[in-house]
Parts: structure tokens; C-alpha cells; sequence
């Protein structure tokens, strides 16, 4: 009784170890000369402040299964490079494609671990296309020439201000976690979802139809949102980071 009591009292107090997977550059340059690792502060700065003790992981895609057993959330990051079109089905590679296949072999494993376990996880603009593609969506590979009519995705404006809207689909997780029809968000990307299986729920829409948020509502919690809460241009964005943490102490 008394060991039950403390473990109840040590995961009240205890912040829940939530994973942020990192940008990389195999051959140097920007950050370092040497190889590097990456991130930006803010996406640290909003697990902290919802109250979770952010985790940053190396590139170990055979440990996977080891960082899943130890963390309570995982968050899966944006980055300046795309996923491999072949991983989608896709025989040809735009000129535009960037592909890092050793983060995104690390961040597919690290994934599927975490939702065999069903652990939390957040994937955050590109981290959202590989949430997508691992749940059987597929991309578009460039925007403007897949719909020219389409907003600029790529905004011109910094990313602390808001790129366009984004309306979110009622009774979905999203909706029930930002308690709003329409959010303004920054937009950063020049790729998106394409299509989704019956297994995912598309529960966001930019203004031109390009698809913002999938969810997978068979795991307790599995969001992908297109754009950057962690700079919380919207004032909703921070409920994002907070049901991540609910949900990674429940």
C-alpha cells in the first residue's frame, strides 16, 4: 500500500519525460563544421511550459524500442527537408525534395514503437507528414505545381505571425482540444497531406483545401498539425502542448 501510495505521489509531482526529435546535417555546415544535431529553443520552452520535461533524442533508430520504454510523449518535429516519395509510393522525386533518410528512418522506428505502446504523440509540420505516412496517407510532393492556385504555404512574413487560417472539423480531437472553428497559424511548408486511409481523420483545412491537422483516433492520443504551435501565433496553440502532457500522465 505504501509502495502504490509513493508511485502515485512521485507521477504527481514528476514532469513527464516528453521526447523532441532533432534536426541533423551529416556533413557539417550552418551550425557546425563537424555533423550536428538541432533545435530551436521554443519547442522545448513550450513542453517545459506545459509541463513536461522535454527530451531531445539523437538519431539511434535501433534504439527505438529503448526510447519508447522511457518516455511518456513523444514530438515529433519539423525540419528543412522532406520524406523520401518512394515511402509513399511514389516513383519519381521533385527537383524541390530534400530527403535526411537516416532522421527519418530514426523518427519512422521511434514512431511506430511509441503507438505500438500507445503512447502519446505529436507531429508538428513535417512531423506530421511522417506521422501521416506511417499511418498509410500519402504527400504532395510540391504545392505550387500540384495546385498553383494554392495560398503561399512558404510564408513571406516571419513565422512568429500568423501565414493564413486554418478551419478546424468539429468532434474531432483537435476541435475538442483548441475549442475553436478557426485558428491563425504560421505555415512553413511547402508539401502536405494528399489523401488519407478510412483509419485517419482529417481535422483541419487551409483556406485553398490543403489539409492542416490528421488525426488516428484508434491510438489515445495521435495528432499532426501542419503548422508551428510552438511559436503560439494563435492563442489556442498552447492547449496543444498541454493535452500532450495530459495525456502522456493519464
Amino acid at each position: 500500500m505504501l509502495q502504490n501510495a509513493f508511485k502515485n505521489y512521485e507521477k504527481t509531482i514528476m514532469r513527464p519525460v516528453i521526447g523532441l526529435t532533432l534536426d541533423s546535417q551529416d556533413e557539417g555546415g550552418g551550425y557546425s563544421a563537424m555533423p550536428w544535431y538541432a533545435l530551436r529553443q521554443n519547442y522545448c520552452h513550450a513542453v517545459h511550459q506545459a509541463g513536461g520535461l522535454p527530451l531531445l533524442l539523437p538519431h539511434y533508430p535501433e534504439e527505438a524500442a529503448h526510447y519508447a520504454d522511457r518516455l511518456d510523449g513523444l514530438i515529433v518535429t519539423g525540419g528543412d527537408f522532406d520524406l523520401d516519395p518512394r515511402l509513399y509510393g511514389e516513383s519519381t522525386i521533385h527537383e524541390r525534395v530534400t530527403i535526411k533518410h537516416r532522421r527519418t528512418q530514426f523518427e519512422w522506428a521511434l514512431v511506430e514503437a511509441m503507438l505500438r505502446q500507445d503512447k502519446p504523440v505529436l507531429g508538428i509540420c513535417g512531423g506530421q507528414q511522417l506521422l501521416a505516412v506511417i499511418l498509410g496517407a500519402t504527400l504532395i510532393q510540391h504545392i505550387p505545381d500540384a495546385l498553383p492556385s494554392a495560398l503561399a504555404h512558404e510564408q513571406p512574413n516571419p513565422r512568429t505571425e500568423s501565414g493564413h487560417a486554418v478551419t478546424v472539423v468539429p468532434d474531432s480531437l483537435l476541435f475538442n482540444i483548441v475549442q475553436k472553428k478557426t485558428l491563425h497559424v504560421n505555415s512553413a511548408h511547402h508539401q502536405a497531406v494528399r489523401s488519407v486511409p478510412d483509419t485517419l481523420i482529417v481535422n483541419a483545412f487551409a483556406p485553398d483545401g490543403i489539409i492542416e491537422g490528421i488525426e488516428a483516433p484508434r491510438y489515445r492520443f495521435c495528432l499532426g498539425v501542419q503548422w508551428h504551435p510552438e511559436y503560439h501565433v494563435d492563442s489556442a496553440d498552447g492547449r496543444l502542448f498541454d493535452s500532450l502532457i495530459q495525456a502522456a500522465t493519464a
